[in-house]
């Protein structure tokens, strides 16, 4: 996911001086002949007349030079013509690498409890507010259930975690993008019924998306690695679970909702018969995890990895698109999360500082790609106690 849910204030950006004036003519007039420009403060715009077959080219020549000298461009078109804003880049303050370590480890360890909770089934069992069950939660810190909760729950999940963020930091690399390495957010499992060890994880990009393509690649990378690796995870952990009797399943157990390509890998790789019900280990439920928030990061709303892809595409119709994904997660088990989109992570993604190139053939199909992993891994009722 790349940094959806922060929101930081609006930094002080410092004026232009005239001595950086006369630098971005001579930068931009080598690449786009301006007849006007206007300068007030923080900001200048170059009226230009651009060439359309080498808009793309000019453009990236031109924020890959404003860059070094600490400028950012964004090209707009306004009344028929080409406005090319220049402004200096805010002052970030970088969080220092150790908050990505100890945030790393500490998610390790809140997802190996988690594990070894699961691998001696207390994860519906035990009453937290009933204080005569207590002291068997000191049993999720003997060595055996441990390492079941790191091998068999926290190494399949993290590395489903991972790997979608590092799809995100190397394609974002890739295209010369500062960005932050993953933050991982750790959950303790403290949570009666339902427990997964962490909410994720999130990079932070400290340049804005310069175009269409790098916004499409960035937003799709995360997902696409991930689904890739949740997969196998999956069938893994469907193969190695065990049918048991639904007339076994009693008040107060947590029931997994199924998507349909979960509801297919069951299927085909861990059939049952009628009557019997598949009880997830620790694997499978660290694939259904994964799925799940393949599902969510492709929602096409705001700043989640979906928003990226789908503003890529429809540009500013994306809007209806995340408008439409919240009207269905309102009739869905998603309601609360449907709150999140509309009032902190928001519907509208903003565009890419130059929003006039199109995509081509390959990620147009890609993203055909991204919308059938959302429907096929999209659960309509994820939880729900008996």
């Amino acid at each position: 996911m790349v940094n959806p849910f922060i929101r930081k204030q609006r930094p002080k950006i410092p004026q232009i001086t005239s001595e950086e004036i006369e630098l971005l003519k001579t930068e931009v007039g080598k690449h786009f002949p301006f007849y006007d420009f206007r300068y007030q403060d923080t900001t200048i715009v170059f009226f230009c007349s651009i060439d359309p077959s080498i808009l793309e080219s000019g453009f990236e020549s031109i924020r890959k030079k404003l860059s070094e000298h600490g400028f950012i461009p964004f090209l707009r078109k306004e009344h028929g013509e080409f406005l090319l804003y220049i402004t200096k880049k805010p002052e970030q303050k970088e969080k220092p690498l150790w908050v990505n370590i100890a945030l790393l480890i500490t998610t390790i360890v809140t997802t190996i409890l988690t594990g070894s909770l699961l691998s001696i089934n207390m994860a519906t069992s035990v009453n937290y507010l009933n204080i005569q069950e207590l002291p068997d939660i000191l049993l999720l810190f003997e060595p055996a259930h441990l390492i079941n909760g790191a091998v068999l729950f926290s190494f399949p999940l993290m590395s489903i975690l991972f790997i979608h963020e590092m799809g995100h930091y190397f394609i974002s690399k890739k295209h010369h993008l500062k960005t932050s390495l993953p933050f991982f957010i750790p959950i303790p499992p403290v949570l009666p019924g339902f427990n997964i060890g962490t909410f994720g994880a999130l990079i932070s990009s400290h340049d804005p998306m310069p175009d269409k393509k790098t916004l499409f690649d960035v937003g799709i990378a995360g997902p696409l690695a991930g689904f890739i690796v949740a997969i196998p995870v999956t069938i893994i952990g469907l193969i190695t679970s065990n049918p048991i009797p639904i007339s076994t399943i009693g008040q107060g157990d947590t029931i997994l909702g199924s998507s349909l390509l979960f509801a297919l890998l069951s299927t085909v790789f861990a059939p049952i018969q009628q009557g019997f019900a598949l009880d997830l280990n620790p694997i499978a439920f660290a694939g259904w995890i994964g799925l799940l928030i393949t599902s969510i990061n492709l929602l096409p709303a705001g700043q989640l990895d979906g928003g990226h892809i789908f503003r890529a595409v429809l540009g500013e119709k994306q809007k209806y698109a995340a408008w439409v994904a919240v009207f269905i997660m309102i009739f869905t088990g998603w309601i609360f999360f449907a709150i999140l989109v509309m009032f902190l992570i928001g519907t509208m993604h903003p565009p890419p500082l130059n929003d006039h190139t199109e995509l081509d053939l390959k990620r147009k199909l890609l993203f055909f790609v991204a919308v059938a992993i959302l429907i096929l891994c999209f659960i309509p009722d994820p939880i729900y106690i008996l």
